[in-house]
C-alpha cells in the first residue's frame, strides 16, 4: 500500500529515514518497498513522533492502495488494525472525488484531501488542498485531524485512468454494470478486467449515489490549462 508519511520537522525525518532504512533500501526508488503491515508501521511511526500523518494515498486504485480492488482491503480498521485512531485522513486519488468518498458512511470521519503527482511538470497541481489558516505544521496538523479543511481541486474524476473498469491492452472501457453483465471478462481476449475505482465504491457504498453530507469542504473541478486549449 502507499501512504503518504509527513513529519513536523527535519530531525523527525532523520528518526523515520533511520527506522525506514532498517526495513529496507530507500535509494533504490521513489517509492521504496518496505515489509512491514501498515498496523506495525503506523504504531511504530507515532512512537517517533505523535505528530506524523500517515494517510493511504489515491487510497482507490486498484494496486497499491488501501481500498483497491486488487490489494486492497474493505475498511481502514482492516487494513490498519489497532493503528486505526491514527489515521485522520485519505488522498482521493484522481479517479475519484469527494462527492464519490461520501456514499461510504465509514469515511464520514475521515478528512478527505487531495494531491498531484510530481513525476512532471504537466501534472503539478491537478488536484490540491487548501487551508484555512497559515501553512505552519501545526495547522496542517490539526486541520487534517480534525476535517477543518477549507476546500480541496479537483481532476474530473471520469479523466482518471481507473475510473472506469476496463483492459488496456484490447482498449476496453466499462461501466461497473457492463462488467457485471459480462462476467468480468475482457470482452475482447477473455482476461480478467482491471475493476477501478468507480466499481470498487460501489461494491463498498451503504448510500445511493448523489448523497451530500453537511459540513463538509467544498469541492471545486477544474480542467488542468494542458486539457483547455480553446
Amino acid at each position: 500500500m502507499h501512504l503518504i508519511i509527513i513529519a513536523p520537522d527535519f530531525e523527525t525525518v532523520e528518526e523515520i529515514n533511520l527506522y525506514l532504512s532498517k526495513l529496507g533500501n530507500l535509494l533504490i526508488d521513489g517509492r521504496p518497498t518496505f515489509g512491514i503491515d501498515c498496523e506495525n508501521l503506523t504504531l511504530d511511526l507515532i512512537k517517533i513522533s505523535e505528530k506524523i500523518l500517515i494517510i493511504p494515498a489515491h487510497a482507490w486504485t486498484p494496486w497499491y492502495s488501501v481500498f483497491g480492488a486488487f490489494s486492497g482491503f474493505d475498511s481502514l480498521e482492516e487494513a490498519f488494525g489497532e493503528a486505526t485512531p491514527y489515521i485522520y485522513a485519505i488522498e482521493t486519488g484522481l479517479s475519484s472525488d469527494p462527492e464519490m468518498n461520501w456514499r461510504i458512511s465509514k469515511l464520514d470521519n475521515i478528512t478527505l484531501i487531495s494531491c498531484s503527482d510530481a513525476h512532471s511538470p504537466s501534472k503539478l497541481g491537478r488536484e490540491a488542498t487548501a487551508f484555512f489558516y497559515p501553512l505552519t505544521y501545526d495547522n496542517i496538523y490539526q486541520s487534517i485531524k480534525t476535517g477543518n479543511i477549507a476546500f480541496t481541486i479537483e481532476f474530473y474524476p471520469e479523466e482518471g485512468k481507473y475510473h472506469y473498469d476496463g483492459h488496456r491492452a484490447c482498449k476496453v472501457c466499462l461501466s461497473p454494470k457492463e462488467t457485471k453483465a459480462i462476467g468480468y471478462k475482457c470482452p475482447k481476449c477473455g482476461n480478467p478486467l482491471t475493476i477501478g475505482v468507480l466499481h470498487r465504491i460501489e461494491t463498498l457504498a451503504d448510500r445511493e449515489e448523489g448523497y451530500i453530507p453537511s459540513g463538509k469542504p467544498l469541492s471545486i473541478h477544474l480542467v488542468p490549462f494542458c486539457r483547455n486549449n480553446s
